[in-house]
């Protein structure tokens, strides 16, 4: 479970690394955005056969990061477009 948050982390934190521009998202909401982009890779790797959704495997992590990456772009754009 503690590896799970720390993935989380780390996929959370590349992913507001490789999105261009500043992000309004404290550190709770990257761990929230990168855990829910780590399932999301689990499960598209799972589908694909490539290993279980909790094991770590290269395609599955490159899957999480561009999860991530989409949903840091949602959350930015809600974000913004409620403070206008």
């Amino acid at each position: 479970m503690i590896g799970f948050i720390v993935a989380g982390l780390v996929i959370g934190a590349l992913a507001r690394l490789i999105k261009p521009g500043k992000q309004n998202l404290g550190w709770i909401a990257t761990l929230l955005l990168g855990l829910v982009g780590s399932v999301i890779g689990g499960v598209i790797a799972n589908l694909l056969g490539t290993g279980d959704i909790f094991e770590l495997n290269v395609l599955g992590f490159v899957v999480a990061v561009i999860a991530s990456v989409a949903l840091v772009g949602t959350a930015e754009a809600l974000t913004s477009r409620n403070k206008a």
